[in-house]
């Protein structure tokens, strides 16, 4: 479990600047709270290890303490077109995803707390896409211990 949260921090997207690496807040299952210095994190990467033609999948809900309350954003295996649709199902609920290139993202509050709603009473979800090619791809991950990732990131927000 521990080995698959420091995987997790690693394969971790950094944008522009380096910043200091995540805390592991907390860990079960496929799942971990990560702690940074502007939010904290749950998050789990895809079933479905990176290869030569394809990236790994990494799924995740943002708290901070002023307006990400369980922001979903997904990075994805393989680029979408701008503007294509990208379908999250959990158990078997679908949330159509705004998506770019290689992310995907909620739509909004009310969506947030469905997706954070369902994936406490499923097991398994996936997100589904077309390549810029057009062709089909599948992201797969098991939910074992989402809820405690999801409520220990929510917790490690307020205390921002």
């Amino acid at each position: 479990m521990i080995r698959f949260a420091l995987l997790l921090m690693i394969a971790s997207p950094s944008l522009a600047a380096p910043a200091p690496a995540p805390r592991i807040v907390a860990a079960e299952g496929r799942w971990a709270a990560l702690a940074g210095p502007r939010q904290c994190d749950a998050a789990s990467l895809s079933l479905l290890p990176a290869s030569k033609s394809r990236l790994q999948g990494r799924a995740s809900l943002s708290f901070d303490r002023r307006s990400r309350h369980g922001q979903f954003a997904a990075a994805l295996s393989k680029p979408v077109s701008d503007g294509a649709s990208v379908m999250l199902t959990i158990g078997d609920q679908p949330f159509l995803l705004a998506a770019r290139g290689t992310g995907a993202w909620s739509r909004g509050p009310a969506q947030e707390a469905a997706i954070i709603l369902a994936m406490r009473g499923a097991s398994r979800m996936r997100i589904e896409g077309r390549t810029q090619r057009g062709l089909g791809f599948i992201d797969r991950y098991d939910l074992a211990g989402a809820p405690t990732a999801i409520d220990a990131a929510a917790a490690c927000a307020l205390a921002l």
